[in-house]
């Protein structure tokens, strides 16, 4: 064997070109040569076996990559683009995709021991939900739940603020009355674009209140968008735990006679009772008229918004509900109005939505009440809640309604009669020039 073959198989090519400046391999310059190059190849052997081992497993993981997706794009071949499911997902859709990228996960994510299974599940179902591409279908969770239960039934811990996702923007439909929201000058079609220092563009609903709840006490800066401003506002709001008043009423000395007052604040599960017994303790004064408050009224229970419009009218219907695969489902009145008679008014601003807007549209189309202030959120839709396995539920969209007339407000909203502007710094000196025209027209 000769020494070209000995020390290729020892070393590297870089030795050898060493090797070959000897003139003997019995020389004095060899040996001093060969004990240099033993010793520069128990150096370069590491490296160089370091350097080609990382080399190969690149390449190893690249192919393996490769290989798996291959066999991803022939596993995922039968999913359809642009297919409509009108039966049983589960029989027509291949969801391998879904198992495909959790598998991924579990093999090449950095720490997998964070990859609760719950969590991701959860994930999974709200990013199913949200590609719907409807801001009032929403998937909740167990605590979402929780909270919107608490809002029905009007406790919760918060700043006090009625959120919705519209056109991909976080819109404020009403701070609650006497919340830390309205406090701090919160109004309703704001749009929240940071929360603290997140940015929230992109965001879904449930994250965006994620991220404004927190411990009573605390607080949170909101970053909002408001069209009267050029310039974005920066609000501090402290957190608290909220009751909200259902009803609130009171009776206005009027000039020609007394009014009576009655501001409903949402429609939730104890709205009817507690109007009715607000309006009850008015039926032995001789009342000029009565003044329904609807403003920064979020909206709640389609039954509670006829159950409301029954105490004014009689016999007629109050809104039209369109589902799918069905013919228009008139929901009308019930039972002996109280008042079927007295001269009504009702305010509304930009923070009514909902019942509210079913509300106020009926009795304006009915022409029983004439409707003050200004232009309503324009929230035309019927949601179901649905309740899901281990606490969590969807708020799924199952129909539109319309107003006696057949008017959909969604995104329009609700025209008043009367149109009355009242500004923030109105709002904060208790000036009210929406309810003194109510009162004004009810006077003559």
């Amino acid at each position: 064997m000769d020494a070209r073959r000995c020390f290729w198989h020892d070393a590297s090519i870089l030795v050898l070109d060493h090797l070959f400046l000897a003139p003997s391999l019995h020389s004095p310059s060899f040996v001093t040569v060969h004990t240099l190059s033993r010793r520069a190849i128990l150096v370069i052997l590491p490296l160089v076996t370091f350097v080609t081992g990382a080399q190969l497993g690149v390449q190893y993981e690249r192919q393996a990559l490769y290989e798996q997706h291959a066999r991803l794009e022939q596993f995922l071949a039968p999913v359809q683009d642009g297919k409509i499911v009108a039966g049983d997902p589960e029989k027509e859709v291949n969801i391998a995709l879904l198992w495909a990228v959790w598998r991924i996960l579990i093999q090449h994510y950095i720490t997998p021991n964070t990859l609760d299974a719950n969590t991701l599940v959860m994930g999974a179902v709200s990013g199913l939900v949200n590609a719907v591409n409807d801001p009032y279908t929403v998937f909740m969770t167990p605590a979402d739940t929780k909270a919107f239960d608490d809002i029905m039934d009007g406790t919760l811990e918060g700043i006090g603020a009625q959120l919705e996702l519209k056109a991909g923007q976080v819109v404020v439909v009403a701070p609650l009355k006497k919340s830390p929201a309205e406090r701090a000058g919160l109004m309703p079609l704001d749009v929240i674009v940071k929360v603290n220092d997140t940015d929230v563009a992109g965001m879904r609903l449930d994250e965006v209140v994620a991220l404004i709840r927190g411990k009573q006490g605390t607080s949170v800066t909101l970053t909002v968008f408001r069209a009267s401003s050029a310039e974005p506002l920066v609000l501090s709001v402290k957190r608290e735990a909220i009751h909200i008043p259902t009803v609130e009423s009171k009776t206005i000395d009027g000039a020609t006679g007394p009014i009576a007052y009655v501001s409903l604040n949402q429609f939730g599960n104890d709205s009817t009772a507690e109007m009715l017994k607000a309006v009850q303790s008015f039926r032995e004064k001789k009342l000029k008229g009565m003044i329904l408050d609807l403003r920064f009224n979020g909206g709640g229970l389609l039954d509670g918004a006829v159950d409301i419009v029954s105490l004014f009218v009689r016999e007629v219907t109050v809104a039209t509900v369109v589902s799918r695969g069905a013919g228009p489902e008139r929901h009308r009145v019930h039972g002996d109005p109280l008042f079927p008679d007295l001269p009504l008014a009702i305010l509304i601003n930009e923070g009514s939505a909902s019942a509210s807007e079913i509300v106020a549209g009926a009795l304006q189309d009915m022409k029983r009440a004439r409707v003050f202030g200004a232009v309503s959120f324009g929230k035309g839709t019927v949601q179901q809640v649905i309740d899901l396995p281990g606490g969590s539920a969807l708020r799924v969209t199952v129909a539109k309604w319309l107003t006696p007339s057949g008017h959909d407000l969604s995104e329009k909203g609700l025209t008043p009669d009367v149109i009355v502007p009242r500004t923030l710094e109105e709002m904060k000196s208790g000036e009210d020039p929406q309810l003194n025209s109510a009162v004004d027209w009810l006077q003559h």
